[in-house]
C-alpha cells in the first residue's frame, strides 16, 4: 500500500514490514532440552516440514511436494548466447494469460528465466508484449501455444493463434491428446528430481526457476491434486502457469541444436507454414 494521490507523500510506501524467520534451533532453551524437537519429529511430514524445517511451501494435497525453494529457485544470471531458448503459453482473456521463457543448459537442465502473467489482453496485444520482452534474447527456437487457440469454433475469422502469428510471434500447437495431462505432470515430477551428474559436475535438478518469476514460484508448490483423480491437478485451481510449464517441458527441448552461426541465418528465416509458424 502507498500514500494516495494528492497526499504530500504520494507514491511512497504507507508502511513496511519484514518477516524474520525463527526456527527451533534459534531458541537455545527449546533446542537444548530435546523434548520439543522430539515432538516435532513425530508430526506428519507436512507439519514437520513447516514447524521444524520452516518450509511453508508445503501444503496438504499439493501436487508437487518435491518442490523445494532452496533447490529449484535460483538467482538470475546472464543466459549464454549458445543456449537454446523457447517459450510456452497458455492463453486466456477473462482468465489469465501465462507465458514462460525457457533456456536449455548444456547438461539438459531447463532454466525458466522469465514469466508474463496478465489478464484482459487480446491475443494480438499479448503477441506484441512477448516480442517486446524477448527483443534482446537472440534467436527463439520455437514457441508452444495451447492448441485450442487454433480452433475456429464455427466462425470464419482468423483463430487466436493466427492473430498472434501474423504479428511475427510464431507458435506451434501444444499436445492435448488423450493422456497428455498425465504425461505432462509426470514429466514435471521428473524434472523436479535431481538429475545425473554432467561432466564431473555435482547433480542438479532437472529444472530451475529465476526468483524473478514470482507468480510461478508461489503457485507451483500450492497447486492441489484433483480429488477425483490423483494423477492430475485440480483444474479449478489457478493453473495457467502450470499449463504453460507443462506445454514447455513436454515439447522435447534439446540442447546443442544450434550454435552461434544461427545468428547469421536470423534475417533469412522464412517459416514453411504461415499458419503454424514453423
Amino acid at each position: 500500500m502507498v500514500f494516495p494521490q494528492g497526499h504530500t507523500k504520494e507514491g511512497e510506501s504507507l508502511f513496511s514490514r519484514k518477516f524474520i524467520p525463527a526456527r527451533l534451533f534459534d531458541n537455545p532453551y527449546l533446542a537444548t532440552s530435546g523434548d520439543y524437537e522430539t515432538m516435532l519429529l513425530s508430526l506428519p511430514e507436512n507439519q514437520r516440514k513447516r514447524l521444524l524445517d520452516g518450509n511453508w511451501d508445503v501444503a496438504e494435497g499439493a501436487a508437487f511436494p518435491e518442490f523445494d525453494r532452496k533447490v529449484h529457485v535460483v538467482e538470475p544470471f546472464d543466459i549464454p548466447k549458445n543456449w537454446s531458448k523457447f517459450r510456452a503459453c497458455d492463453y486466456g482473456y477473462s482468465s489469465y494469460s501465462a507465458v514462460l521463457w525457457f533456456a536449455v543448459a548444456p547438461d539438459g537442465q531447463l532454466v525458466i528465466y522469465r514469466e508474463l502473467y496478465t489478464s484482459k489482453v487480446l491475443a494480438k496485444d499479448l503477441a506484441n508484449k512477448v516480442l517486446y520482452l524477448e527483443e534482446d534474447d537472440g534467436v527463439m527456437l520455437y514457441g508452444v501455444l495451447d492448441s485450442s487457440c487454433w480452433h475456429k469454433r464455427g466462425d470464419t475469422g482468423p483463430s487466436l493463434a493466427e492473430q498472434m502469428i501474423l504479428t511475427g510471434c510464431r507458435w506451434r500447437p501444444s499436445d492435448r491428446s488423450a493422456g497428455s495431462r498425465i504425461s505432462g505432470k509426470n514429466e514435471i515430477h521428473r524434472r523436479l528430481q535431481m538429475q545425473e551428474a554432467y561432466d564431473d559436475n555435482p547433480p542438479v535438478p532437472g529444472i530451475t526457476i529465476f526468483h524473478t518469476c514470482r507468480n510461478l514460484v508461489s503457485q507451483l508448490p500450492a497447486i492441489p491434486l484433483d480429488k477425483k483423480n490423483n494423477e492430475d491437478v485440480d483444474t479449478r485451481s489457478e493453473d495457467h502457469l502450470y499449463d504453460a510449464l507443462r506445454y514447455g517441458v513436454m515439447s522435447r527441448p534439446r540442447r546443442g541444436i544450434f550454435d552461434f552461426t544461427i545468428e547469421k541465418m536470423k534475417d533469412k528465416y522464412v517459416p514453411s507454414d504461415a499458419i503454424f509458424g514453423y
